[in-house]
């Protein structure tokens, strides 16, 4: 088994997360990405949501909100993401940037619209914190 590893931002407001679709892409995925060498988990988180949504998080808020894997998407079977996520504060406006096309508010309903880790995420979500 060959494993991604990324770390992602989950950020809800009104029962809607905030997602985003690349250039390209059919699906949303949360913001964030690929950890580069030698970064931290908030290290990936701030750089990857800079450079796809043009906000800084507030790593001083950042609190560890679970670790999720599923299937990657658009990979081979065997290739899994496994994903690190955070909640957290910003500041700026959130405008897409870079590779992403869109910035969404997706809502329980849009589940099929998502990543396979992404799905995964939205259960958890859906079930424990109020994703409608």
């Amino acid at each position: 088994m060959s494993v991604i590893d990324k770390v992602a931002w989950i950020r809800m407001e009104n029962g809607a997360i905030l997602s985003t679709r690349s250039q390209g892409k059919d699906v949303y995925y949360l913001p964030g990405g690929k950890r580069e060498a030698g970064e931290s988990d908030l290290d990936t988180l701030v750089r990857e949501v800079r450079e796809e949504l043009s906000v800084a998080v507030d790593p001083d808020s950042a609190a560890f909100a679970g670790a999720f894997e599923a299937q990657a998407h658009g990979h081979p079977d065997g290739i899994v993401v496994r994903m690190r996520c955070y909640t957290a504060g910003y500041r700026g406006a959130l405008r897409p940037a870079v590779e992403i096309a869109e910035v969404a508010w997706l809502c329980y309903a849009d589940r099929h619209r998502v990543s396979p880790v992404d799905q995964v995420i939205f259960d958890h979500l859906h079930r424990d914190a109020g994703l409608r």
